[in-house]
């Protein structure tokens, strides 16, 4: 089984959306929201990324930015 975590942050239509299209497809997640989790906002930066949402899973590539083919992609392997 796959963990998966979704770095976001408040007023973000992207993560919006990407927390909606997994729902959708029952994908089960952790939220870290970057605003609020100066930890999880600190991380980000260590990564190299700047903008929200990211999808981070156990086996893949991040996710970056809103990516339903991505999305769904992961969905499937999960």
């Amino acid at each position: 089984m796959q963990n998966v975590t979704v770095y976001t942050k408040n007023n973000c239509v992207q993560c919006m959306m990407t927390k909606k299209t997994l729902a959708q497809y029952g994908v089960s997640y952790v939220e870290k929201n970057v605003e609020e989790d100066e930890a999880a906002l600190t991380f980000l930066k260590d990564q190299g990324y700047q903008a929200v949402p990211v999808v981070f899973t156990n086996d893949a590539e991040p996710i970056k930015g809103f990516r339903p083919d991505l999305l769904a992609q992961l969905a499937k392997a999960m």
